[in-house]
């Protein structure tokens, strides 16, 4: 990653496992300064002592990112930084249920942390961007955003609102010299895929590869389908079909895995 195009510190909300740290390791490698975002101290905390082991200056920040006070939180481990990059990797689906069946302020919490948290992150971190005349932001979205699927579908509707949040930021920001892409990405093979009970099948993917395909992609928005978490063959077979037929098809990806019935 280009430390004169972007740096010299990066931000990552979700910064403490599966993709998130891979985004972190690399970074460090690339001589980035590191402030790291996540809910959870302790696996934050490891993830920050890693980089640290090779050379990075690391800042880690426990922060609910749905609460009313998170920006200024985040403002006191950040406001004295140049942050040229950030990566808005939060918003994995945090409860899966038939939504008239289910509890709406625990669907609200899916919806605020997929949407109003990353507008607040990128209205903050772009507008000093823009400043600045140079820097990049990575929405990691999800294929999901691509249809609606049963169990889901606030998850779901949340993550294509994020995809076209991007289209039109970047092309906002483009003219400033500040790159923004929404990196879509499927399955991998991480915690939190795991403390979910997903089914790890041999082709599903290694956050760090995910990871890398990113960061190489972060010129080539406003939208970068990843070809090894999912792959651009799904995105743009869910966009051709009638929409019934992806529903079902999406329903039966879910209980392929083992994540729903």
């Amino acid at each position: 990653m280009d430390l004169e195009r972007y740096g010299p510190w990066a931000v990552i909300a979700g910064g403490s496992e599966g993709l998130g740290a891979s985004f972190a390791e690399m970074l460090a490698a690339d001589g980035f300064g590191l402030v790291l975002l996540a809910r959870k101290a302790e696996p934050l905390e490891e993830t920050a002592a890693a980089a640290r082991s090779a050379g990075a200056d690391v800042r880690t920040l426990a922060v609910d990112l749905i609460a009313p006070d998170a920006i200024d939180q985040i403002r006191t481990v950040t406001d004295d930084v140049d942050v040229g990059l950030l990566i808005v990797n939060a918003g994995a689906n945090a409860y899966g249920h038939p939504f008239v069946d289910g509890d709406l302020q625990r669907f609200r919490v899916v919806a605020d942390l997929n949407t109003t948290a990353r507008l607040t992150l990128c209205h903050h971190f772009g507008g000093l961007m823009k400043q600045r005349r140079r820097g990049g932001i990575m929405l990691v979205g999800s294929l999901s955003g691509y249809g609606g699927t049963p169990y889901s579908s606030i998850y779901n509707a949340a993550k294509a609102f994020s995809r076209v949040f991007a289209e039109g930021l970047w092309y906002e920001l483009r003219p400033h010299g500040v790159e923004v892409v929404e990196f879509v990405v499927g399955g991998m093979r991480t915690p939190a895929m795991a403390r979910r009970g997903m089914k790890f099948g041999p082709q599903v993917a290694d956050p760090a590869d995910v990871a890398a395909e990113g960061l190489a992609h972060m010129a080539d928005g406003p939208v970068w389908n990843s070809e090894l978490a999912g792959g651009v063959a799904r995105a743009e077979e869910l966009n051709r079909f009638p929409r019934p037929p992806v529903v079902e098809a999406n329903a039966q990806v879910l209980r392929d895995l083992g994540l729903y019935p």
